[in-house]
């Protein structure tokens, strides 16, 4: 039986891949526009911008996916923007059902007018911890090393001075070609040698070769988007009929993975999304979670990749549950935190719709 929207909106849901930068209102980029003497804007009607930023996005490649960040990257230069972006972001979250969410970003983005690495950080976890207080929406922050730079060993640095105050791992983003993970070896050793959490983008822009590098390089404990995982399994008629070994790790070593519906056609990552291998992925009992990537982008949210998921692959409620906890699972949370999740909010959640929708 079809979810319709209203339902799936109500759904408990776990975020775990999402980027701060990629998430603003577009009234919001105005105004902040406006209050930094930002005149680079392609319009100030906030509809208007919404569809610029969408079609700039939707062009099947990952190069151009990332052009729309100049503008958003451009109006988050000090503290009160950054405060602002995260707190809206709780918000937004909140009113979509998600329960817990990780937000992402680079914070040397953030720097051109003088702020230091600390008070981007302490900025943004500022405006996380107003909307867990406004919004009862619980989160953690992620910090993004960038593949093009070579700041990644400071950035690692940066995480674990700030992972008693809501840092709760480290990343590495951007262009995948020509950018292999492993150049970045240092800052992930110095990240393991702390006991602290990793998740890599692989396999979005570039072949299963950048997925084998970020788990058995840099022991990455999830993998952001890992599309081109699929180049390692043998499909016949829709089906899997045989994993390579590095598919096979990752099944076994229960290594999530953070799927981007929506983003993933935009980028060219997946043809489309009948195409997409998320299919393959969940027959084959992949640990895989939904995510939105970038909501002001991608033109998404929570709700639509659900809705985007039920369409194309005919998942019921039990599938979505069983996602969501596997999203709670994989989350950088301690042990405890990540049970209290699933016994108090998600199960008790979809519980309560099962019922609501057995009783009409």
């Amino acid at each position: 039986m079809k979810l319709d929207r209203g339902v799936l909106k109500s759904l408990p849901k776990v975020l775990l891949h999402e980027h701060l930068d990629g998430v603003l209102r577009p009234k919001t980029v105005i105004e902040l526009a406006r209050s930094a003497n930002y005149g680079q804007l392609p319009t100030e009607d906030p509809e208007e911008l919404a569809r610029w930023f969408h079609q700039g996005a939707n062009q099947g490649s990952l190069p151009k996916y990332l052009e729309g960040f100049v503008h958003t990257i451009a109006v988050m230069q000090n503290e009160e923007a950054l405060e602002r972006v995260a707190y809206e972001q709780a918000e937004d979250l909140s009113q979509d059902g998600v329960v817990y969410f990780e937000t992402r970003f680079a914070p040397i983005f953030h720097t051109r007018r003088g702020l230091t690495h600390q008070q981007v950080v302490s900025a943004v976890l500022r405006g996380l911890e107003h909307g867990r207080k406004d919004f009862g929406i619980s989160s953690g922050l992620l910090i993004c090393a960038m593949r093009n730079m070579d700041v990644s060993l400071e950035m690692a640095e940066l995480a674990v001075d700030f992972r008693e105050r809501g840092v709760v791992g480290f990343d590495l983003a951007g262009e995948e070609g020509g950018y292999p993970p492993k150049k970045h070896v240092d800052a992930f050793h110095y990240i393991q040698r702390q006991n602290f959490n990793i998740t890599i983008h692989a396999g979005e822009g570039f072949g299963k070769e950048s997925i084998w590098q970020a788990i058995q390089y840099c022991g990455a404990h999830r993998i952001g988007h890992g599309t081109r995982l699929v180049d390692d399994i043998a499909i016949s008629d829709g089906k899997a009929v045989k994993l390579g070994e590095l598919a096979q790790y990752v099944l076994d070593k229960r290594i999530p993975l953070e799927i981007c519906l929506l983003s993933n056609v935009q980028t060219g990552a997946a043809r489309s999304l009948a195409e997409h291998p998320f299919r393959i992925f969940y027959q084959e009992k992949f640990r895989v979670t939904l995510n939105t990537d970038n909501r002001l982008m991608s033109d998404t949210t929570m709700t639509k990749e659900f809705e985007a998921a039920q369409e194309t692959f005919g998942l019921s409620l039990e599938d979505f549950e069983k996602i969501t906890i596997n999203a709670m699972k994989s989350a950088f949370l301690p042990y405890d935190q990540r049970c209290d999740f699933i016994y108090s909010a998600i199960k008790p959640g979809y519980a309560r719709i099962r019922s609501s929708r057995a009783n009409k």
